[in-house]
């Protein structure tokens, strides 16, 4: 039997992710709203926005901006999208 948590990207109830997705509490806070469509939609963008912006992970300004990102992508608000990117219809 599979988990379900109320997503709060999607705003509906879908499966839970299986493990934290990240230590301490911010992994706990994810795994408590976020489910496991929405972090592999994360993931994906995460991909696309490390290429795109040649972003060097080893330096934590990056990793904050990255983080800042994600919270964004989570709460619906705007996020960064790479140039020249077009949604599908």
């Amino acid at each position: 039997m599979t988990n379900t948590i109320f997503c709060k990207k999607y705003q509906k109830d879908l499966p839970a992710l299986k493990v934290p997705p990240m230590p301490g509490p911010k992994g706990k806070e994810l795994m408590d709203t976020i489910s496991d469509d929405a972090w592999e939609a994360w993931k994906s963008h995460q991909t696309t926005l490390i290429n795109e912006k040649h972003l060097d992970l080893s330096v934590a300004e990056n990793r904050s901006w990255l983080l800042n990102q994600m919270d964004k992508f989570f709460n619906n608000e705007e996020v960064e999208i790479a140039s020249g990117f077009k949604a599908l219809d």
